[in-house]
């Protein structure tokens, strides 16, 4: 290990510990004596300026580190608190970005050697601080190294390829970006909605028989085959008509159910997303609470290994409550070689508290950990599978009743985990009837349902995590980041489509009648699924065939496994730096000096019914549309010279010459243009939806004697009536709204605008308004925008009160609309 101070250490009576949040600093101090000071960071101090590179590539990679302008303050605090303590103790974190505060904190207020020291715990217990403060190591540089690496190599990424994206995609500087481990995300998806899409559905026929037991039990069961036609299907319940079946055979098999492992970091966000609904940030942020608050472990992790005091702590609490039966002690090893072993998995700090207080996201988060971590040091469940076969001689298939018997629960008492197949499960854990072998069984009924085979699932929050975990890209601190960014960047959006409706057969014999029915049902839901948009899939591509070595998931694992190289002290992180950045910037400068322009591919629908024209659904630069007619698409010669000849056109007309030059010479069919509704994706958009997109503007009627016409202007949908104009909420289809609705949408806007204006005064020529806004009551006077304080009441202000607060030395908030001076 390098580090920066040594490892003596003398306590001194003035001691200044430094944490990264309020809530920790609150939890710590009250462990400690009067003779320690808590405070906190609030984070990271120093970082990358934002709106440069901030990395001098030229002198070795070298980070330009500045104090962020939120923290200005703080670090100003600090010093001061700095200039008096006797000790200072350094109590970020324990993993790699933990470090790297410690050291930025070490720089950024000139801290020495000799009074500075570090310490380190993983959960905030009272016993954890005092033995961390009486165990104080220095700062880790291999640990910061590998955090400075990652940073450095993010922000090459995000620097030199965003650009790269604007030019060739939007052609202006735009909301489009790359990043290493956010890109690799995108393709992912973007990977699975292709199979999605390529996937061809096949039918089959699933057989069920109900069988009559004796004492009007019922046996259900499911035929070992399936039938690839209705036809095939309909011959064999043919076959079925008023025979018997009988019992051929009962098979009991003892298995048994081994508890999981507690919880990691991406566990915690799989089980959380499954069991409740939170998201990968949702579970973060509740996790962060806990562990500040001293109720779990250190919460971004990769070990799933527990202390001997947390062993000891859990048999205590499975003996007390089960009895010593369902105590079995197991010590669980990663399968991942760079986890860090040191760390523990996430479980409570208090084993005696199977639930604590706190807002109802806390307790259930709380309780899931709980659980997971008794539940891993319990018995295996013990089970009895059965089986019982059901034939007929005339028949060759058989039917296969299967059900599961809990002998003894084990640690099935507490905790039972999700499973990607946890319906499939549901069917086999029936509890079966006693039979026996040769018994005669009649029908009840005997349906033959028509089942569809199924495309890959698309990921989840959950089964994202899961994925990029496997594939070793990221790191537990990564994946909620990385995933509020895609769809922060609307790469990425949430499914809203419930799915598609789909017929179905069923065919039922029932006696000795087959009757037939067609059902329905919905397929295809992308709800709360992960679904690329058209500006992911045209990003993923651009990447794909320009930059493949950065989303390749084998490179960017191999990025990953550097990193812990180089905070195991076997790496140099500069050096490693250097490898990628030389043939990434000749890539990028290659790419850039192509002078095309990235043009999206276009998608024909059909023809447009009345004009006759080729339909095309396509990316522009303001997002997807549906176009009518033909582009013509310049070569870079032809383009030069049309704007030659345009220029030579616009010189004459100037001279006032007689202009010979043929005026339209770029001249181009005219093109008719609809955006994609929210919802909509150019690789999925048919003729018939894309025709309704051309449905508007249109009259839906009167209302007061004026026509209300619904279009679709540059900030959205919006209602024209009687020269006033009002935007059509985001919830409600403009392309179905009727006028019932529309009213009710006009009324409420002049409700709203009415209840708005309180007060209006006139001074030296400028209006002064007091208005009601959505924080509250305002005062608004040359397009800046004034708080009235608290208790003032809006509805008595008078010009002069309200020119007082206008001349109250407090910075006005611009309003979003000013121009700019």
């Amino acid at each position: 290990m390098s580090a920066i101070f040594n490892d003596e250490t003398i306590i001194m009576a003035k001691n200044l510990v430094i944490v990264e949040s309020p809530a920790k600093a609150k939890t710590i101090q009250g462990f400690l004596g009067k003779d320690y000071e808590v405070k906190a960071s609030f984070g990271h101090i120093r970082d990358l300026p934002a709106h440069a590179i901030g990395i001098d590539v030229m002198n070795d990679f070298e980070p330009m580190y500045e104090i962020t302008e939120d923290k200005i303050n703080v670090i100003k605090e600090l010093q001061a608190k700095v200039d008096k303590a006797e000790n200072i103790w350094l109590a970020s974190d324990e993993d790699r970005e933990g470090e790297a505060i410690a050291w930025h904190l070490y720089k950024a207020l000139s801290l020495e050697n000799k009074n500075t020291k570090r310490i380190v715990f993983h959960e905030i217990t009272q016993q954890a601080i005092l033995k961390a403060i009486s165990n104080p190591r220095s700062i880790d540089l291999d640990l910061v190294n590998a955090q400075q690496a990652r940073r450095v190599l993010d922000r090459l990424v995000g620097f030199e390829l965003s650009p790269v994206l604007w030019k060739k995609l939007s052609g202006k500087p735009s909301n489009l970006s790359a990043g290493r481990v956010q890109s690799v995300a995108v393709r992912l998806i973007v990977q699975r909605e292709q199979e999605i899409n390529k996937f061809t559905s096949e039918s089959t026929y699933k057989v069920v028989g109900v069988f009559h037991l004796d004492n009007n039990v019922l046996l259900k069961a499911e035929l070992n085959q399936r039938f690839v036609t209705k036809q095939l299907a309909e011959n064999f319940l043919n076959q079925c008509k008023g025979i018997d079946f009988c019992i051929d055979g009962v098979e009991k098999k003892d298995s048994k159910r081994t508890p999981a492992a507690p919880f990691t970091t991406s566990t915690l966000q799989q089980e959380a997303s499954n069991k409740f609904g939170f998201s990968v940030l949702q579970t973060m942020i509740i996790a962060q609470k806990l562990y500040e608050a001293g109720n779990i472990t250190y919460m971004r992790t990769d070990s799933v290994s527990l202390s001997e005091t947390a062993l000891a702590g859990i048999k205590t609490q499975i003996e007390t409550a089960y009895g010593a039966n369902y105590h079995q002690e197991r010590k669980f090893a990663n399968k991942n070689k760079n986890a860090q072993e040191a760390h523990e998995a996430i479980r409570p700090t208090y084993f005696d508290q199977p639930t604590i207080e706190g807002d109802a996201r806390e307790v259930k988060l709380y309780e899931l950990i709980w659980k997971r971590a008794v539940a891993s040091q319990m018995a295996d469940a013990k089970l009895e599978n059965t089986t019982i076969t059901i034939v007929n001689s005339s028949i060759n298939p058989f039917f296969a009743a299967k059900g599961k018997v809990v002998v003894f629960d084990g640690f099935l008492k507490l905790y039972i985990e999700t499973s990607d197949s946890e319906e499939e499960d549901k069917e086999d854990d029936k509890l079966l009837p006693i039979v026996k072998k040769g018994q005669v069984l009649s029908y009840k009924n005997i349906q033959a349902i028509e089942k569809f085979s199924s495309p890959p699932a698309r990921y989840t929050e959950a089964s994202l995590v899961k994925v990029l975990e496997e594939k070793g890209i990221g790191r537990p601190s990564t994946y909620a980041p990385t995933i509020t960014t895609i769809m922060k960047r609307e790469y990425v959006a949430k499914g809203e489509k419930s799915g598609k409706d789909r017929n179905y057969n069923l065919l039922t014999l029932s006696k000795t009648t087959i009757k037939e029915e067609i059902l329905l049902e919905k397929t295809g839901s992308e709800q709360g699924k992960l679904v690329p948009t058209d500006v992911g899939n045209m990003v993923s591509k651009f990447l794909e065939d320009n930059f493949p070595e950065i989303v390749d998931y084998n490179f960017t694992a191999k990025v990953e496994k550097e990193f812990d190289e180089i905070a195991q002290g076997n790496k140099d992180w500069k050096g490693m730096i250097g490898a990628f950045y030389t043939p990434f910037h000749t890539e990028i400068e290659k790419v850039t000096e192509d002078r095309t322009r990235e043009i999206a591919p276009s998608r024909l629908l059909g023809i447009h019914p009345s004009s006759g024209k080729n339909m095309y659904a396509r990316m522009s630069r303001n997002g997807p549309l549906v176009q009518i007619g033909e582009s013509v698409v310049l070569e870079e010669a032809e383009r030069k010279e049309v704007a030659k000849q345009k220029k030579e056109l616009a010189k004459q007309k100037k001279a006032g010459k007689q202009v010979d030059i043929e005026e339209n010479t770029d001249k181009k069919e005219k093109l008719q243009f609809a955006s994609l509704k929210k919802n909509q994706s150019v690789d999925t958009i048919t003729l018939e939806e894309a025709l309704e997109l051309f449905a508007l503007p249109k009259s839906i009627g009167e209302y007061d004697g004026n026509e209300m016409i619904v279009a679709i202007g540059r900030f959205g949908p919006y209602i024209k009536h009687d020269s006033g104009f009002y935007s059509i909420p985001k919830e409600v289809d403009a392309y179905t709204l009727e006028a019932e609705e529309a009213i009710s949408i006009i009324e409420n806007k002049k409700l709203a605008d009415a209840n708005k204006h309180i007060q209006e005064y006139e001074h030296n020529g400028v209006v002064i308004k007091v208005l009601n806004g959505r924080f509250g009551p305002y005062i608004t006077a040359n397009k800046n925008n004034y708080k009235i304080p608290k208790g003032v009441d809006a509805a008595l202000l008078t010009l002069e009160e309200c020119i007082t607060i206008i001349n109250t030395p407090v910075a006005p908030t611009k309003s979003k609309y000013s121009k700019k001076k």
